[in-house]
């Protein structure tokens, strides 16, 4: 069993920068990796960024260049630094990981984002 917890929020004017981190505990007894996801009000959950075990990434194509995921040595926290933060980019951030084989997963409960123009 594997349990995220987020944190880094805030609120922030536009332009700014924010560092969210997901702190996993527990173990997922498979190769996995780990993403961010982000789910605005009224809209669905969307992907933001992911990382796996070789520090390989990928991310959105509305993130351009903005953001970063990276990883401690140990791989128990995941970070997302985000820079020239927009007002859309207002949602609450969530934290993901997922067996590549298999495709379970688990979700953290959030951290909320709030950009102001």
């Amino acid at each position: 069993q594997v349990h995220l917890v987020e944190s880094g929020g805030g609120s922030v004017p536009a332009g700014g920068s924010l560092r969210l981190s997901c702190a996993a505990s527990g173990s997922a007894s498979c190769r996995y990796r780990t993403s961010w996801h982000r789910q605005a009000p009224g809209k669905e959950r969307e992907f933001v960024a992911n990382i796996n075990s070789k520090n390989d990434t990928d991310y959105a194509d509305f993130v351009e260049g903005r953001f970063t995921i990276s990883q401690d040595n140990t791989r128990s926290t995941v970070y997302l630094q985000m820079n020239s933060l927009k007002a859309e980019d207002t949602a609450m951030y969530y934290c993901k990981r997922t067996c590549v084989i298999g495709l379970r997963t688990w979700w953290g409960q959030g951290t909320q984002v709030t950009v102001s123009s």
